[in-house]
């Protein structure tokens, strides 16, 4: 019988604690449905439309000087001044050296001693040609002597044109002892020092001088590329940009691509182009890595959007638009052209939709939203406006 009743009790007190914990999940369940709706987010949208976009394809690149000229020592003798700091910027026509002009001057000297010298004996010789030709005429004077001194002046006269050459070479030479520069550039550190002797037996290399502004690019694009850049291109001379990633600033110089090389590289597939860059402020030296943006065309449209708004996951690419309801709407897109400013639509987006382009990560599908209109300030407009893509008329 004490049996039978403990079991009894037993079952009592856990068919009330059941009861208890029902009533404590019902609760608890109650409050979870009537838990308030989340306030709407407020995000930042564009609004789509298909326009003609500057097309830019964009390519890694190596400058180059626009003129490499080497500078030499074209007349022997001792180097006495050097005009010029290891690494500066000089201007076509300033000093770079000067050997020693001692002997150069006394040759020149001497070539307008012997010019001088000749020049009288040419005034004698002519003044007895004058004087014998109407003496031989009236039979006065033989003929043989004014046959001397017409041939004596004729001697003179070509002896006068040897010394207008030799003063000339004279001049030149003594020219070569003062060197100056051939092109605006940046130079190189000198090879020699002053007292050295240069130019004996050989043309003496004193330093160089790279020519930078402007500045030429090369770069490789593949001949798929450059079929496509001829088909569509509309410029003889298309625009370019190089940009160069600094550690403090980044660098962009404008300038036009206006060589292409006439053959395939075998091993790559590609072709070589060449951009002019205008580098007035020198702030990108030759041999310098860089990213080379080219323009192709903007006469097609193209339905744009910025590609850090596009997201990804198993299912592949899309993107968050703002519904009739005011709610986030997950949009699977495809896309096709691209670069690191826009990307163009393929198929998922249409005129007018309203793209959310802020708090991404927030964002589910339904999630009501306080959407402001961004276009003019982060539409495809202003990214072309705000990075310098829209080409000058030329």
């Amino acid at each position: 019988m004490k049996h039978f009743i403990n079991t009894r009790s037993l079952i009592t007190l856990c068919m009330l604690f059941s009861v208890i914990l029902l009533n404590a999940c019902s609760k608890q369940e109650t409050t979870k449905t009537k838990r308030p709706a989340l306030a709407p987010l407020r995000v930042n949208t564009i609004t789509l439309s298909k326009k003609a976009i500057p097309i830019w394809q964009q390519y890694t690149g190596i400058t180059k000087a626009s003129s490499d000229q080497d500078i030499r020592a074209r007349v022997p003798g001792i180097l006495t001044k050097i005009y010029f700091k290891d690494g500066a910027y000089v201007h076509k026509g300033d000093k770079l050296f000067e050997i020693q002009q001692d002997e150069y001057l006394a040759a020149l000297d001497a070539a307008k001693a012997k010019k001088k010298q000749d020049e009288a004996s040419l005034a004698l010789a002519t003044a007895n040609v004058k004087r014998y030709k109407p003496l031989v005429k009236e039979g006065l004077a033989p003929r043989a002597t004014l046959e001397q001194y017409q041939a004596k002046q004729a001697r003179l006269k070509a002896a006068i044109a040897g010394d207008i050459a030799q003063l000339n070479k004279a001049k030149l030479q003594l020219s070569y002892t003062t060197i100056r520069s051939p092109i605006n550039g940046k130079v190189s550190a000198r090879h020699v020092d002053i007292g050295n002797l240069v130019g004996q037996g050989e043309a003496t290399l004193l330093t160089t001088i790279v020519k930078i502004d402007p500045i030429y690019t090369y770069f490789s694009p593949s001949q798929n590329d450059v079929r496509l850049f001829q088909k569509y291109r509309n410029k003889e001379k298309p625009y370019a940009f190089i940009e160069v990633q600094g550690y403090k600033q980044k660098i962009r110089l404008d300038g036009y691509v206006d060589f292409q090389d006439n053959v395939v590289d075998p091993l790559t597939s590609t072709i070589s182009m060449r951009a002019t860059i205008t580098n007035n402020e020198r702030k990108v030296l030759p041999g310098t890595f860089v990213y080379i943006n080219l323009f192709i065309n903007d006469k097609y449209k193209f339905l744009m959007i910025p590609p850090e708004v596009i997201l990804s996951d198993q299912l592949g690419q899309y993107v968050y638009v703002v519904d009739e309801n005011s709610q986030a709407k997950r949009v699977n897109i495809t896309t096709d052209y691209e670069n690191k400013y826009y990307v163009s639509i393929k198929s998922g987006l249409k005129d007018g939709d309203r793209v959310v382009i802020s708090s991404l990560l927030k964002l589910r599908p339904k999630r009501a939203l306080k959407t402001i209109d961004t276009t003019k300030t982060n539409g495809i407009d202003a990214i072309l406006k705000n990075n310098n893509l829209i080409p000058k008329q030329r």
